[in-house]
């Protein structure tokens, strides 16, 4: 695209967001919103944030009605729980011509607020381009997914990504703006589907970190990534995603790279957990949120309503929210008696 050309707005100015706008920069001038006034404009003065040079042809916001009158196509990428709120927002500034491509690997659940009481089906729980539909009147909405840790890109190292939408002019408008030497974007129509991998594999991530901080070598890794794997594909299934949406670089690709990086937010709270912190200190001091945490909650909540068979789930939830010993875990799922490999293919 040439510089005359509409800037292509980012809401969020976390790490992927950041590492999202860099990467456009190279085609496009870039919108970068965060509601924080000094970051803005530290962003503007310094050109760097998160340690990283930023290009020239970024511009820091904090006002979304200039992202929304300046910007055609806009990339929201706020945490899941900031995520209504946002679109509520900005929603009220955007029209049926906008075109919205979200990069939020995480679940709303409206309302509700996650407890042992609740019996969550797929009914309660909201993935984000469901929160854009609900929030305004933006009909052309797709979702970036894939192995896309934050800290990989923002040091210039190549990846692959995947936009999911039912709209082949929004995979190429995504395409358009992020394709470049180091970063290819695949497309698929299963929207959904990759939505739920990006999402799911968090909490996958985390129990993968736990072996880690065990000291814990490959071979038992990769048995809970692969176990996890099929059980990321059954509440996918539940929640009316088909199993092939988990096999390709949304599922299995974002699934090895954040459950096997350090760099990954959610496999270091499993390696911290696994150490003896608590989940108070470590998210006291992260800077940013690890959405696996939530999910896991989620994941229990659909898996008894639904009957599913989640073992290493349900052994997460009991690690993480009830102080169940690790090391009883561990055993527990290392002799479970599982009776067949793959059963959803």
């Amino acid at each position: 695209m040439e510089k005359d050309k509409k800037p292509v707005g980012v809401i969020g100015a976390g790490s992927f967001g950041t590492a999202i706008s860099n990467l456009l920069s190279h085609n496009v001038d870039v919108l970068l919103y965060s509601r924080q006034e000094q970051l803005v404009r530290q962003i503007n003065e310094t050109r760097k944030h998160h340690g990283i040079a930023l290009s020239e042809r970024i511009k820091a916001t904090n006002d979304l009605e200039e992202i929304a009158k300046r910007c055609t196509l806009i990339f929201p990428i706020v945490p899941s729980t900031n995520f209504r709120d946002m679109m509520k927002s900005l929603g009220a500034y955007l029209k049926p011509n906008h075109i919205l491509i979200h990069g939020t690997k995480g679940f709303d659940l409206g309302d509700k607020k996650l407890d042992e009481e609740m019996n969550l089906s797929k009914e309660d729980v909201f993935t984000m381009s469901q929160i854009i539909r609900q929030e305004s009147v933006v009909l052309r909405i797709g979702c970036l997914s894939g192995p896309n840790l934050s800290a990989e890109i923002l040091a210039g190292q190549p990846t692959a990504t995947v936009i999911g939408s039912r709209f082949n002019e929004v995979i190429k408008a995504g395409r358009e703006v992020l394709d470049s030497e180091k970063f290819h974007v695949f497309g698929t129509k299963d929207m959904l589907g990759a939505e739920l991998a990006g999402a799911l594999k968090n909490a996958i991530a985390i129990g993968s970190g736990i072996l880690g901080g065990m000291g814990m070598g490959k071979n038992i890794q990769a048995m809970l990534i692969t176990r996890g794997l099929v059980e990321m594909v059954y509440i996918g299934k539940a929640m009316g995603s088909d199993s092939r949406a988990f096999i390709g670089t949304a599922g299995i690709g974002d699934l090895i790279a954040t459950a096997t990086s350090e760099k990954s937010r959610n496999y270091s709270l499993g390696m911290r957990l696994a150490k003896g912190e608590t989940l108070e200190q470590i998210n006291n001091s992260m800077p940013e949120l690890a959405e696996g945490v939530r999910t896991i909650q989620v994941m229990q909540q659909l898996s008894k309503y639904y009957k599913l068979h989640t073992p290493i789930t349900m052994m997460l939830h009991a690690v993480v929210f009830k102080g169940f010993d690790i090391d009883r875990a561990l055993n527990y799922l290392i002799t479970y008696p599982y009776a067949v490999d793959v059963d959803f293919l």
